[in-house]
């Protein structure tokens, strides 16, 4: 199968390769969904609206692996967005048409991305990086300095490491004004990763599932909320999905969307 339903979402089944040759050949909006979205997408219709204008959409996360495989529509492969940004990065060494905007992580962390991931490649594949402050993305001011920015800089790719919801509704909302952005890749923490102010979840724990209290036990200050209250509740609505008893909570307004544009 094409794509996979999960929950209210629809994530592209698609090797890591394949998304590479698709945003090649057409360009897109890749999102990376885990079940900390796929919560978020429960309850938060700017979110649910910002997620459906991704172009694809793919796995990240061993736990929502396991639930397409409980579903029985297995998922061939979990793309995070930390192994999404080296490895496209890698795919596109010798192109000199593709030139990178980081935008993302604490002050100071995106440059150090840059510098490190063009010191690899061997060439100024990353041409530019900023890091906005934190609530930048409710001064409007702000976010169109960093429009201006991202269009000054002959980046024709946008890379966006702020977190969920708000890298998702910060693509919706500015993407029409992104004048030479023919890619645009959310990729959560994968910048901090790079430049090592944060530490990555040892392979082997990841493909075993332990990711989450791997996290937990790295950032509890700022991830016990999410992995030990709002997340649980996840296995409970695959559990419905399974029985054919999930609805989407959104349906009643997408079908007046819907209804509002046919009429």
């Amino acid at each position: 199968m094409k794509k996979i339903k999960v929950l209210n979402l629809s994530i592209d089944n698609l090797s890591i390769g394949e998304l590479l040759e698709k945003l090649d050949l057409n360009g897109g909006i890749v999102f990376t969904p885990n079940v900390d979205h796929l919560i978020k997408l429960q309850k938060d219709f700017d979110f649910y609206k910002a997620y459906n204008i991704a172009d694809y959409k793919v796995c990240d996360g061993q736990i929502l692996l396991n639930s397409s495989k409980f579903l029985g529509v297995p998922i061939q492969e979990k793309i995070s967005g930390s192994d999404l940004l080296p490895r496209f990065c890698q795919y596109h060494q010798n192109n000199e048409n593709t030139k990178i905007f980081l935008l993302g992580a604490a002050e100071g962390v995106a440059k150090k991305a840059q510098e490190i991931i063009n010191r690899k490649m061997g060439r100024e594949l990353i041409v530019a990086a900023h890091s906005p402050s934190f609530g930048f993305d409710k001064n409007d001011k702000e976010c169109l300095e960093i429009v201006d920015m991202i269009n000054n800089s002959g980046a024709n790719v946008l890379v966006i490491g702020v977190g969920a919801p708000k890298q998702e509704k910060w693509v919706y909302q500015y993407k029409e004004k992104l004048k030479n952005i023919k890619i645009v890749l959310a990729v959560g923490a994968a910048i901090d990763f790079i430049a090592g102010h944060k530490k990555r979840c040892p392979k082997w724990m990841s493909e075993a599932g332990l990711e989450t209290p791997y996290r937990l036990l790295s950032e509890p200050r700022r991830l016990w909320r999410r992995y030990l209250i709002e997340d649980p509740p996840f296995f409970g609505l695959i559990l419905k999905q399974k029985l054919n008893v999930y609805k989407n909570p959104f349906y009643l307004q997408e079908k007046f969307i819907k209804e509002c544009f046919e009429g």
